[in-house]
């Protein structure tokens, strides 16, 4: 049991929609968080990651720093989704090492596993097979950074573990379309298209591509769980533990912003992964199961967005 009350905790990337939520949640804790601004501490460069490390000693890290996207993101800017995350995460475990980080979680991505893989999807099936193309950058950077802290803890001992969260939405995400995954994309083209007294949403491809998706704010609460319990070699799913159609989800959001009419498919644009929904049958051994169905939590992704206009939309998602 690795108590987290007394401790100094650093959240990397604590501005972005993880970050903020595994800080909202630690606010219960009892321990002290650290969340040094931008101006601070460059995360891409290993000589302030370092000297930041030296003079702030945490005791624990959530490694949630990331550059993430959509497919149109990853497609048109690959070499930053790979260096960027790189970088990222390299300095960040090499730093704890070097300053005795007593635990570090690595949070990675579902898309971490083959294009193809069996479903629901178990931890084995890493690298058992080729990646999604629309996103493989992202997922080799992630890869990278699993195996990279359970080779620190192997070679040195440190407790470092690895969490692989499922598809994530709600407050802090991103909702420009030309970076945004395809949830906080639907709720801003639906809201659109009320604004502009349409009937009906246009989405991309066939609609019936399966997708799993959890609240980030049950994430948040799943991570803190673990980082108190978890410490294992291997790295753990974090998933809701069911799925829905795309064309499902898209009328869940019609639902939620009050946009009436039928969903259109535009055919031409890619489905991505036929399927993708994590095997969390580990994670519920522990003992955790998520609280937020995906009705009431995209209603909540909803009001964050009204709540922060224009700033929501375009937000940066580092």
């Amino acid at each position: 049991m690795f108590k987290l009350s007394g401790k100094k905790v650093y959240v990397a990337g604590h501005r972005g929609m993880v970050g903020s939520a595994l800080v909202r949640r630690l606010a219960s804790e009892d321990c002290a968080i650290l969340a040094p601004a931008r101006s601070e501490l460059d995360l891409k460069d290993q000589a302030s990651v370092r000297a930041w490390f030296e003079r702030e000693r945490p005791d624990a890290v959530f490694l949630a720093a990331a550059k993430v996207g959509g497919i149109l993101a990853n497609d048109t800017s690959p070499a930053d989704f790979l260096y960027d995350n790189l970088m990222i995460e390299a300095n960040i475990i090499e730093a704890a090492h070097r300053t005795d980080v007593a635990k570090l979680m690595f949070l990675g991505s579902s898309c971490i596993y083959p294009k193809m893989a069996p479903q629901p999807i178990t931890e084995d099936l890493l690298l058992t097979g080729p990646l999604e193309p629309t996103n493989e950058w992202y997922a080799i950077a992630k890869i990278a950074g699993l195996k990279l802290a359970r080779a620190y803890r192997r070679q040195h001992g440190h407790d470092y573990v690895s969490a692989m969260p499922t598809n994530l939405y709600g407050p802090g995400d991103n909702f420009d379309l030309k970076g945004s995954h395809v949830l906080p994309a639907l709720i801003r083209k639906a809201h659109e298209a009320k604004l502009r007294g349409e009937h009906g949403l246009e989405i991309w491809g066939t609609g019936t591509p399966r997708r799993e998706f959890l609240h980030v704010d049950d994430l948040a609460d799943a991570c803190v769980f673990l980082m108190k319990v978890y410490s294992e070699d291997e790295h753990i799913n974090v998933g809701f533990g069911e799925d829905v159609t795309i064309l499902e989800v898209a009328r869940m959001v019609m639902a939620a912003v009050g946009l009436d009419g039928d969903v259109r498919c535009d055919t031409t644009k890619p489905d991505g992964t036929p399927r993708k929904l994590m095997d969390a049958s580990k994670l519920r051994a522990l003992g955790w199961s998520p609280k937020i169905d995906l009705r009431q939590g995209i209603a909540d992704a909803y009001n964050y967005f009204l709540r922060t206009g224009d700033q929501a939309r375009g937000m940066a998602a580092t």
